[in-house]
């Protein structure tokens, strides 16, 4: 058990006790327990195998190769529509993850014999992006910007790309380029500090 895990949960707004259940399922498993993106992250020969964390209206178990999983019992969903690997699972109370207790120990068990075997999930190759008309105008008028994005990762790209595209407004597409521009010349990504 790490220290980190303990402060976390007793720092938790809404769900200790259901941080508290997660955790004793996934120590059981066999786990390492790390602290990893300010959240419990569960490892295994130290590969991430799930992380738990809470939300406003739920905490949330998320299994990284979530999409390798058999979800026989249908409790599994994407947390985003880009999502390609992570599947999560949303509780409410502690109640819900003691009744699934053993469908847990089961997809856990599942992920550490994926993990053992190597298996990987199949990202689906997007190489094409096709970035805002407000971003290419303003990575013409400025090279630095043009030369910072084409030096950050696929995956942050991407990022940045889904969030300047998400308005319908192109005065809200610019704002949101123009208050990213710091972070992508800094070669940050869209979530990082």
């Amino acid at each position: 058990m790490n220290p980190k895990v303990d402060d976390f949960i007793v720092k938790a707004k809404k769900w200790p006790g259901e941080l508290k259940e997660l955790r004793r399922i996934l120590l059981s498993s066999g786990l390492a327990e790390e602290m990893k993106w300010r959240a419990p992250c569960y490892t295994f020969n130290n590969a991430n195998i799930a992380i738990i964390g809470e939300l406003k209206d739920c905490c949330v178990l998320s299994f990284f190769k979530g999409a390798l999983l058999h979800d026989e019992a249908g409790i599994l969903t994407k947390p985003g529509e880009n999502t390609q690997s992570a599947r999560i699972v949303k509780f409410t109370s502690v109640i819900d993850i003691i009744r699934l207790e053993s469908t847990l120990i089961s997809y856990i068990r599942e992920a550490i014999e994926n993990e053992k075997a190597g298996k990987t999930v199949d990202f689906k190759q997007n190489h094409e992006l096709v970035f805002a008309e407000e971003l290419i105008v303003m990575m013409q008028q400025i090279p630095a910007l043009k030369s910072a994005f084409e030096a950050l990762t696929p995956g942050r790209q991407r990022a940045y790309n889904i969030y300047f595209l998400a308005p319908k407004q192109s005065k809200t597409r610019l704002s949101r380029i123009e208050s990213c521009l710091p972070k992508i010349l800094a070669g940050k990504g869209l979530m990082d500090r």
